[in-house]
């Protein structure tokens, strides 16, 4: 896992290469290297920051270049041993042991061709010195970030959206579409970047410069065809070893030359992975969050320390304990700096504080369940969606009083919240909606109105737009299955959006490497060969899943209620966060550059204060985007 930095026929390309290389130190501190040569009438720079976690020696330095080909490479492959052994077999020699001269053989050998038999999370830039071409190319499901700018006949790509503002001299300009996506869903969706010149390489995709100015994209993979070619085996009676394919995933994913750990928060995702890698690795560390026991009690959240302490004695798991009290007020800008663009999740700190923890351990790769709930519809919005077609059914007179009788329930205390208050408020926001608005208000910030009401009049059409653009998605399949509709756009927008995204970016900024074994193709053609039907059962989310599960893990593990990956964000915002929530509401830069309206922003302050509504996350996302739009208008790329 590392930092990949380059330029192609870019002005003044190693400055500015040596540049963006500087930025990622924190992605790779165990080396750096740079390479160029020399294109026409002007020059091609590759930089790279390595974490050593395969093959530590020389022999797996980048750049990387032999006989030609030159690869700066950021990720890992779980099938390097098969194609090495295939390359082997074909005459080619190789010099060390890492994946890296691997992907640079398999490529002379197969140019883009290589790209769908690789297994794992990758991005990269490789040029051909013979052709002048430069390619980049990003993983399948979108775990590795990529990010470019193209001007003129020149491009100049990094792992970081930070290194690329300030690589290129803080001449990017804000892009107000990506921060009303950003509002919307409190991340920026994978398609949209929040500097207006810059763009994300869409996952399973390729780029090609060549030296005579033109530039070719090509697909090698799409969750798309993915989920089609499931329903087709689902139809044909196929049903997948759901436990053998999760079983052969979590053992390549363990892959390495240094020490592994695992995330272990007690929930179903994490306990069956550390479960499966104790068998391989007995005596696994892992690492685990609780809370200072005030914060959590105001949240009222589920005590998730039990669990995760009897799943580690279980399975002989060395268990680190973290308590999550940070300074927020300290946190917060410096986790908004290496987020890149504006995130809105609290989780990004409980990954950075237990990536941080392990790294000081001597720890530098680490398991995580991430995935699992997009791919089996383990979340709660999933089972809400399904009892909201229940409820439509309700007879309207019945629906409409109860839902006055709710809005008028406080959702906090002085003292503490009320969780089942905030959940019956949240469900009956969109309970009566029709299918694709459904889904998107049961996991969004704001319906059409609301958002309308926060920004500048001016961008009302961009509100439109990006409202049309997850109506897109969801409807861009021919899926029967309701279920597995909502899977497939979390699949392609809120995993790779936020998810993966904080947890590469908070990761990393501990200069740890996390894995997601669930986020695998092989385990993702499985999960789409799943009927929606065997994934919710009765109240039961991601029944298939925790069927696999039980043949491992004790029934009271795979059966509690589902815990919460997450901060207390109320608890932060009647104390710490007080203060600052009133400032940035009243006299914030994004208030006073009219992005946001102070109206409504003061009230949202005033009732979540009060505990009429629950804003507390609607109003942490402000926070994140204010320090966000402070960083990046001041054109210095550092904290603000």
């Amino acid at each position: 896992m590392c930092g990949i930095a380059g330029t192609y026929r870019w002005p003044d390309g190693k400055a500015v290469t040596d540049r963006l290389t500087d930025i990622l130190a924190h992605r790779g501190p165990d080396g750096t290297g740079r390479y160029s040569h020399p294109l026409g009438d002007g020059e091609v720079h590759l930089g790279h920051r390595r974490l050593s976690v395969i093959d530590l020696t020389v022999t797996g330095s980048q750049p990387m270049v032999s006989d030609g080909l030159a690869l700066t490479y950021n990720g890992e492959l779980y099938n390097a041993p098969e194609l090495r052994a295939e390359l082997a077999a074909s005459g080619v020699r190789f010099r060390g042991t890492s994946d890296t001269e691997v992907l640079l053989e398999a490529w002379r050998r197969w140019g883009t061709d290589c790209l769908p038999r690789l297994r794992g999370m990758f991005a990269f830039g490789i040029f051909d010195e013979r052709t002048g071409d430069l390619v980049l190319a990003r993983d399948q499901l979108g775990i590795k970030p990529l990010f470019l700018l193209r001007r003129g006949t020149g491009l100049v790509f990094a792992s970081e959206l930070k290194a690329l503002a300030a690589g290129t001299g803080g001449s990017l300009d804000v892009d107000p579409a990506a921060l009303v996506a950003s509002l919307l869903y409190y991340w920026v969706p994978d398609s949209r970047c929040a500097f207006r010149e810059a763009e994300k390489l869409p996952p399973g995709t390729w780029l090609r410069c060549g030296p005579d100015g033109q530039v070719r994209r090509g697909r090698f993979w799409h969750l798309r065809d993915v989920a089609a070619e499931g329903r087709e085996r689902a139809r044909d009676g196929e049903q997948p070893d759901i436990a053998a394919v999760v079983e052969e995933s979590t053992r390549r994913h363990l892959l390495s030359d240094v020490p592994v750990a695992t995330f272990l928060s007690g929930g179903l995702d994490s306990s069956y992975l550390t479960a499966l890698a104790a068998r391989d690795h007995p005596g696994i560390s892992a690492y685990t969050i609780g809370f200072r026991s005030e914060d959590a009690r105001f949240e009222a959240m589920p005590d998730d320390l039990r669990h995760a302490r009897r799943v580690a004695e279980r399975f002989g798991v060395d268990l680190h304990e973290i308590e999550i009290a940070p300074d927020v007020l300290d946190v917060l800008p410096r986790m908004t700096y290496h987020l890149d663009e504006p995130i809105g999740d609290p989780a990004a700190i409980n990954t950075y504080l237990i990536c941080s923890a392990a790294r000081e351990a001597g720890v530098k790769v680490m398991l995580s369940g991430m995935g699992a709930d997009e791919l089996f519809a383990g979340y709660r919005k999933h089972l809400a969606n399904v009892l909201a077609l229940r409820y439509q059914r309700v007879p309207g007179p019945v629906r409409r009083g109860l839902s006055a009788a709710v809005d008028r329930l406080p959702v906090a205390s002085a003292r503490r919240g009320y969780r089942s208050v905030r959940f019956a408020k949240r469900f009956l926001s969109f309970a009566g909606l029709p299918e694709e608005t459904a889904f998107r208000r049961s996991y969004t910030m704001y319906d059409q109105a609301g958002l309308l009401a926060l920004v500048d009049p001016d961008l009302a059409g961009t509100v439109e737009d990006v409202l049309t653009e997850h109506a897109d998605v969801y409807h861009d399949n021919d899926l029967d299955d309701f279920v597995n509709r909502m899977c497939l756009t979390d699949a392609r927008m809120f995993l790779p959006g936020l998810n993966l995204a904080y947890t590469d970016r908070s990761s990393m900024a501990a200069s740890t490497e996390v894995r997601v074994p669930y986020v695998d193709v092989e385990v993702v053609r499985a999960a789409f060969a799943v009927p929606g039907e065997r994934k919710i059962v009765g109240r039961q989310g991601k029944a298939v899943l925790k069927e696999a599960a039980c043949s491992v893990l004790p029934r009271e593990i795979v059966y509690r209620p589902k815990g919460l990956f997450s901060a207390p964000l109320r608890a932060w915002m009647s104390r710490d966060l007080a203060p600052l929530v009133r400032e940035v509401a009243h006299d914030g830069l994004l208030v006073r550059s009219g992005l946001l309206r102070r109206e409504a922003l003061t009230r949202m302050a005033a009732e979540d204060a009060a505990g009429h509504r629950d804003f507390s996350k609607h109003l942490w996302h402000v926070l994140t985007l204010e320090y966000w739009y402070r960083g990046a208008t001041s054109g210095s790329g550092q904290l603000p």
